[in-house]
């Protein structure tokens, strides 16, 4: 038996799993796993289903559940589940994030190939090559920006790449590379989301005396740090904690919630409804 996911999206509506079972029956599959949410503000149901099935074709078991859903014109995904999604890590100089990932990387962790590192400075080069990893140094300026952000497409073409992975990747995506890559896109912001935005957040946050500090991963879009969120996290600290044991608290929690939302959607765990999004466990 071949282990299957199955993510759909479609306008709630009576009949839909009936429909779906259905079909996983007419593949010949049994149903070991299924999770489903009826978001009542869009009217979208959500759901996603893990299932084993003799038939060795991921698009004949695909058929056999669309002949059965077509009437709910659904969103649908389905992959073998030994199917590793391919992950392009994008990285500047800060390097917590991306030593976080390719250690669970190379543990098992996550469930991902990486087949490159790109970054827009040169000093991580060796440390990627040291996990036999490619390193593709991409320099970024205003004045290169287009086709630098053309040769990235081209990469994620020609490495077969799912999704990009921001790992403290200290530059702005052109709104048309937003749009290219739409909900391929993962960043982790070092703040609370909605919090202090812009340059040194963990010192805005000492002056404000706050008591709790926090990451957030979001699907990367045209509006600056407002995609939709999938991981968050806080860490609670004191008055007596100084900025630089804020900046290495929160690095910690960066590297958490980063390595969260990258197994979450690695996994087909997270399903987009406008801004918000759904994360199944």
């Amino acid at each position: 038996m071949k282990r299957y996911v199955m993510t759909l999206r479609c306008p709630d509506q009576p009949g839909i799993i009936r429909a779906f079972a259905e079909g996983v029956v007419n593949a010949s599959g049994n149903i070991v796993d299924n999770q489903q949410f009826s978001d009542p503000d869009s009217g979208t149901f959500c759901m996603r289903t893990e299932f084993d099935s003799p038939l060795e074709s991921s698009d004949e078991v695909e058929q056999h559940l669309l002949a059965t859903l077509a009437p709910f014109e659904p969103s649908l995904t389905l992959r073998p589940e030994s199917l590793r999604r391919r992950m392009l890590v994008m990285v500047s100089k800060f390097d917590h994030c991306l030593v976080d990932l390719l250690y669970r990387h190379e543990t098992g962790e996550l469930p991902v190939d990486i087949p490159l590192v790109v970054s827009n400075h040169p000093d991580l080069q060796a440390l990627v090559e040291h996990h036999g990893i490619t390193f593709v140094h991409l320099p970024v300026t205003r004045e290169n920006k287009a086709a630098a952000e053309a040769e990235l497409l081209a990469l994620v073409e020609e490495h077969d790449v799912d999704f990009v992975v921001l790992a403290r990747y200290m530059q702005v995506l052109s709104d048309d590379l937003c749009r290219s890559l739409e909900g391929r896109v993962i960043n982790i912001h070092h703040s609370f989301l909605p919090g202090f935005k812009g340059a040194k957040p963990y010192h805005q946050a000492y002056e404000r005396g706050v008591k709790l500090i926090g990451a957030t991963a979001h699907y990367v879009t045209a509006a600056l740090d407002e995609g939709p969120i999938i991981e968050q996290e806080v860490t609670r600290v004191t008055h007596a904690a100084s900025p630089e044991a804020l900046v290495a608290l929160g690095r910690d929690t960066e590297r958490l919630v980063l390595s969260r939302a990258v197994r979450q959607h690695a996994e087909d765990r997270v399903l987009l409804i406008g801004p918000r999004t759904v994360v199944f466990s």
